[in-house]
């Protein structure tokens, strides 16, 4: 196959930890030649999306490319486009996916699919489960997320748009902290946040489930928050600890799957903390290195079979 990846600077990606990297390894040692570009270089030109696409030799190692040369591609022309660049979901990222909504017109094979990017926001998507969720609240007033305070007693916030744990904030109606925490991330009232009942169970990880396909990784990968902390991202110095999925964690999973693969969600990263469903990713989803390091499963290799499959389905007549 030939394979397109869209994310950000090749020399931006950590190759001990980048899932995206683990992709581009597993694909070339599986005979597929491998491409990539930036999102930024998506360009339309009499209808066709195109790129100034790398062809990248892919090693071992802190080295671990070397672009042999670029030259001006149609999207259409790659067995499938993956992107995978990193939030957040700005404007540019949303002319992003409407470039590749160009090249799936023409006939590119877009995973995730260009439209579920822009339809499912990360934080949103676990309003379609309300049977996994903790009490929560979608609002740009602070008033309304002072009583839900109120009523939870102890809550999360956290803007809509971000990632790796960026602008979450705990909140308890004795912080003193609390007007300006509100005003500063709803914006004065201009932006909705989420609120959502602090979940205790965080201590013991914010798990991360990974879906391919349709298919449910059989290993979670729980992101331990530092002491002091209430998160547990990695990007925020959680620390991760590989385990077997749990009953709970397996029904909400078997849940989420098949809803994303119709939404044309090629890979999911579904968030659990306890019993709860709190974050449906879908932009570029991680965890594949730390899963296959600690666990020995593969996830990069699954996800190329994968890929291999469902490109078989769609050319096949």
């Amino acid at each position: 196959m030939k394979l397109l990846f869209v994310v950000d600077p090749l020399a931006s990606l950590k190759p001990q930890k980048d899932s995206s990297v683990a992709m581009m390894r597993s694909a070339a040692a599986r005979g597929h030649a491998v491409f990539a570009c930036t999102a930024r270089d998506l360009f339309v030109r009499d209808g066709i999306t195109h790129a100034p696409c790398a062809t990248v030799e892919v090693a071992a190692g802190d080295a671990w490319f070397r672009v042999a040369h670029t030259e001006i591609l149609r999207l259409k022309d790659f067995s499938a486009v993956v992107m995978r660049t990193d939030p957040p979901v700005d404007t540019d990222y949303l002319l992003a996916t409407h470039l590749l909504g160009v090249a799936e017109a023409n006939g590119a094979h877009v995973l995730n699919r260009p439209a579920a990017l822009r339809n499912f926001n990360e934080k949103l998507a676990i309003l379609d489960f309300p049977q996994f969720i903790a009490p929560t609240l979608v609002s740009a007033d602070a008033a309304q997320i002072r009583d839900f305070l109120a009523e939870q007693e102890d809550i999360i916030v956290k803007p809509l748009t971000e990632m790796g744990g960026s602008g979450v904030f705990r909140l308890t109606g004795a912080d003193p902290n609390r007007n300006v925490i509100l005003e500063t991330l709803t914006r004065r009232g201009a932006r909705a946040i989420m609120a959502q009942r602090y979940l205790p169970a965080i201590s013991a990880g914010d798990k991360r489930i990974l879906l391919i396909d349709g298919e449910v990784v059989p290993w979670a990968l729980a992101r331990v928050p530092q002491a002091g902390d209430t998160r547990g991202n990695l990007a925020a110095g959680g620390r991760a600890r590989v385990q077997a999925l749990s009953e709970r964690d397996r029904r909400i999973a078997d849940a989420v799957a098949p809803w994303a693969q119709t939404q044309g969600i090629f890979l999911a990263g579904i968030d659990v903390i306890g019993d709860c469903l709190t974050e449906i990713n879908v932009t570029s989803p991680t965890g594949f290195q730390e899963i296959a390091a600690q666990s020995g499963h593969d996830v990069a290799a699954e996800f190329v079979v994968a890929l291999e499959r469902n490109f078989a389905r769609a050319v096949r007549p």
